[in-house]
């Protein structure tokens, strides 16, 4: 009797903490690898980290670091796409998936990083994101490999992702 009174006490309980929200269950157990993004004003549909439309590939690069990056208490996810139209360069994006309740994730706007980049890393600090590569100098040619280091810093801002700018 005791048994049943006990399961009965641990059952109702953790039924009011669901329902009060104090309890939840695994969130984003989506793939922000399968989300749409926004690149130069066009939706971009990522299937298993990649997109191919007519001769534009582009692809989940990779460099993730995940935060709350809006103030919902739900993880969302900062890295870098790669994006080949198709000539001799291969352009660098920041983009955020924002985690949606109950999982999975919504693609954000990508913003250009650079062409021919080395990406480095990708952190979150206190709601910010801050990405490190390496670049040319602008007297370079795109020939040249990337030894400037660049820091640039990222926010989300009413669901749109910004440049942090002093």
């Amino acid at each position: 009797m005791r048994t049943i009174l006990a399961l009965i006490v641990v059952l109702v309980g953790g039924g009011f903490l669901l329902w009060k929200g104090l309890a939840t269950a695994p969130e984003n157990v989506g793939d922000y690898r399968n989300a749409t993004y926004i690149i130069e004003g066009e939706r971009v549909q990522l299937v298993d980290g990649e997109a191919e439309v007519g001769s534009v590939i582009t692809q989940a690069f990779g460099n993730e670091a995940s935060a709350d990056l809006t103030g919902d208490s739900i993880p969302d996810v900062a890295f870098i796409l790669a994006q080949q139209p198709g000539g001799t360069g291969t352009f660098y994006y920041i983009a955020v998936a924002r985690g949606v309740a109950g999982g999975g994730y919504e693609g954000t706007n990508a913003l250009l990083l650079g062409d021919r980049i080395a990406p480095q890393t990708t952190e979150i600090r206190n709601g910010t994101i801050i990405v490190n590569y390496a670049d040319r100098r602008p007297d370079e040619p795109m020939t040249a490999d990337p030894t400037v280091g660049v820091s640039r810093t990222f926010r989300m801002e009413s669901g749109t992702l910004k440049e942090v700018t002093q």
